[in-house]
């Protein structure tokens, strides 16, 4: 079975990338089809978090073993998309913090001729770096992201 996923750069402009990838495939195996679908060098770290349909971050999928999270080369598409759960957000390069959406869109039937995993539809140009955020504490002593804003790419809060 193949999964045809969405993945959107969260960012002000649209870009995003249609991908088409096999459900015996791991979370790594997506980790190199994203690499591959925006351009990335690859030589960064990254994780997947699974999210809500709010998009609110929940548990980690790391790329490297760091003790209690699950790993990507060791968890399967297949085992963890499913009805309840449609949505990740994805984050590459723990500096720069390039990060996307990644949701689920269908199922089809594997075409045989098709080497997967493959881009499908792209839309946009990818920045040269990445959209910046901004960190602000909340009331309970936490820190919240929050971008900033378009008409004042210089705002300080």
């Amino acid at each position: 079975m193949i999964y045809r996923l969405r993945l959107i750069l969260d960012t002000k402009e649209d870009v995003l990338r249609d991908i088409e990838i096999q459900s015996i495939n791991s979370f790594e195996d997506l980790h190199y089809a994203i690499i591959s679908a925006f351009g990335f060098e690859g030589n960064e770290m990254a994780s997947f978090y699974l999210s809500d349909s709010e998009w609110n971050q929940g548990e980690e999928i790391t790329f490297e073993s760091f003790g209690q999270q699950k790993v990507m080369k060791d968890n399967i598409l297949e085992t963890i998309i499913d009805e309840n759960q449609k949505n990740f957000i994805y984050v590459y390069d723990f500096l720069n913090l390039w990060t996307f959406f990644v949701e689920f869109i269908e199922t089809s039937e594997e075409n045989k001729s098709t080497n997967y995993p493959e881009t499908i539809f792209s839309v946009g140009k990818m920045p040269d770096k990445a959209p910046e955020r901004l960190f602000i504490e909340n009331k309970n002593d936490e820190f919240e992201e929050e971008g900033f804003e378009e008409e004042d790419p210089y705002q300080f809060y």
